[in-house]
């Protein structure tokens, strides 16, 4: 592997302990569970031989020196995570549940199918795949827009089914339920959020980097009921393409040009680096597996209005192992990077799957950084909250989770609530000595939120925190389930008009999807009267998608709105979509 002065790559793991290792997560021991697909790229009927293995780095060497086998009997497997009591399996059309309470790394039962319906029509990928879990405590997935789904609980019936188009999706563990985040890309892999709780996808084929916003259309379009009357779809984040085709994407695989420019067109596991390992100016920046150019590719993320830019940086690393193929990327204890290598000589545009007994997963790391021991589950509430502030996003991000788990057993967490409280006014008083990109309140603010601690009246005040991002994240906790007081509706509207931050707006135009036509009426005039929008790369669309819908509701001000606002796009979009209503 070729990188950087002062990093090191070493073996974790490779064939015969891994084969086929299409993903991965880490657990709260560090510990990386594999799912190894062996059945790709051919779907069967009857159980398949894909299954779950536990790596375990006990002496902090760097490789593996346990391993054990969780499951078998799998059929292509695509996305794992653990959490909750058991661990999260994609494996289309079936999105299961195995579970382990006592954590003996011995499945409980059978799998319990949660969701059904996942596509796996069209062809061996642009599937459900990957999964994560967000800062709001939900599990999120990435799915390819060829192999359409119709998701619901078993024995659903039609009608009690919802398609799904692609892009990103969410099912909360708690509360049982399923939703459609984002629409559109083409074959998203993976998705991380970067210190301000916004997320990113990157995506094969076409431009490869997507800033994830809640009820956002994507390019490209497909022509579905999904995105119908989105009429025109936000695109990629990133100024440069890592190939050189142009229109035909496969051109310049394994040209000089291409390697230059990148690596080529295919990218897959996204990772937004918060580690504490290597250098800072890495922290915030997004890190992709190039399939074709056996890389780490690295762009950087600059804000932008409402959103993001995202620039070419020096790729991280170059394997000179030609069958090299990165899937999935994972930040862990210690900071340190594990990645998985498919490791075969012909994928995507190719022949698949033509090396079923290889595999690898690579640890990076920034120099030798000492590797402690650690339980996440095991730690006391005072040690959870504390960890919060740590330098390393993975313990924020896992004792998140554990204080959630908690919290739903029934522990009492006035305690906890108490100690957020404080660490989110106190973390504005004094340097966390990580650096300004570290949110500190908005971690806190998080961990209120999975625990039950964040009523609407206190969600209510923080619509003016004097932190942009807090008044961001306030309105979207409020609009959760649908139905945000009347006090905060009010407010939504005053920011709508009044307020000076175009992330502020870009929520409460992502609310407009959330809330009932008279709650939201108000709030999308408001917004369609803000000119300095009209040239953001986010809010003209995002408004439009919120409008949309209330041309049913009511015609006459939809009307008046194409008169009235001060958004081109938008003024444009309401006169298509009345002659196509037949106004």
């Amino acid at each position: 592997m070729v990188v950087p002065d002062g990093f090191e790559v070493t073996l974790f793991a490779g064939e015969p302990d891994v084969r086929q290792p299409i993903g991965f997560c880490i657990d709260d021991r560090g510990r990386l569970w594999v799912a190894e697909g062996y059945e790709y790229p051919h779907h069967r009927s009857e159980p398949g031989r894909d299954r779950i293995v536990i790596f375990e780095d006990t002496d902090g060497d760097g490789r593996h020196d346990e391993r054990t086998v969780f499951f078998e009997g799998l059929n292509y497997v695509t996305g794992i995570e653990v959490g909750f009591g058991g661990t999260w399996v994609m494996s289309p059309p079936y999105f299961y549940f195995i579970p382990d309470r006592d954590h003996d790394d011995r499945p409980d039962g059978d799998p319990k199918v949660v969701l059904d319906g996942f596509g796996t029509h069209a062809n061996a990928h642009n599937l459900a795949n990957g999964f994560a879990w967000g800062p709001d405590g939900w599990l999120y997935g990435t799915h390819g827009r060829t192999n359409w789904s119709v998701i619901g609980k078993p024995g659903a019936k039609p009608t009690e089914r919802e398609r799904f188009d692609g892009g990103v999706w969410r099912y909360h563990p708690v509360r049982d339920v399923w939703e459609p985040f984002a629409d559109g890309t083409t074959n998203p892999w993976g998705i991380d959020w970067n210190d301000y709780g916004e997320a990113f996808v990157c995506n094969c084929v076409n431009p490869h980097l997507f800033h994830v916003i809640q009820g956002a259309h994507y390019e490209p379009w497909r022509n579905r009921r999904s995105s119908q009357y989105a009429y025109e779809r936000i695109a990629t984040i990133a100024d440069h393409l890592h190939y050189t085709g142009g229109g035909d994407v496969r051109a310049g695989i394994g040209s000089a040009a291409e390697d230059e420019a990148g690596g080529g067109h295919a990218h897959c596991g996204t990772m937004v680096y918060l580690g504490d390992n290597w250098p800072t100016k890495y922290r915030n920046t997004v890190f992709l597996n190039n399939i074709h150019g056996h890389r780490l590719n690295n762009d950087l993320l600059k804000r932008s209005g409402s959103g993001y830019v995202a620039s070419h940086a020096p790729d991280l690393m170059l394997s000179r192992d030609d069958w090299y193929m990165g899937v999935t990327l994972r930040c862990g204890p210690g900071g340190v990077v594990y990645a998985s290598d498919w490791s075969d000589t012909g994928e995507c545009h190719s022949v698949r799957n033509t090396q079923r007994e290889t595999g690898r997963l690579y640890r990076i790391s920034y120099g030798r950084p000492e590797m402690k021991p650690i339980d996440v589950a095991g730690l006391p509430l005072d040690e959870l909250v504390d960890l919060q502030a740590h330098p390393n996003d993975w313990y924020v991000r896992h004792a998140r989770r554990v204080l959630q788990e908690r919290a739903v057993a029934g522990t009492d967490m006035a305690a906890v609530h108490e100690r957020l409280w404080t660490l989110f006014a106190k973390s504005r008083e004094e340097p966390d000595g990580i650096g300004p990109a570290v949110r500190v309140p908005l971690r806190a603010l998080w961990a209120l939120w999975v625990t039950g601690g964040l009523s609407d009246e206190k969600l209510t005040g923080l619509l003016d925190d004097e932190d942009e991002h807090v008044r961001a994240w306030a309105v979207r906790l409020l609009c959760e389930d649908r139905h945000p007081p009347r006090k905060a509706v009010e407010r939504f509207e005053s920011l709508a008009k009044n307020g000076t931050s175009p992330v502020v707006r870009l929520q409460l135009a992502c609310a407009l999807q959330r809330l009932e036509p008279k709650a939201a009426w108000p709030i999308a005039e408001a917004l369609a009267g803000r000119a300095e929008d009209a040239e953001d790369q986010n809010l003209p669309f995002m408004l439009w998608y919120g409008v949309e819908p209330l041309v049913e509701d009511d015609r006459d001000r939809f009307v008046a709105l194409a008169r009235t606002t001060r958004i081109p796009l938008l003024r444009r979009h309401v006169a298509r979509r009345l002659v196509e209503a037949g106004r």
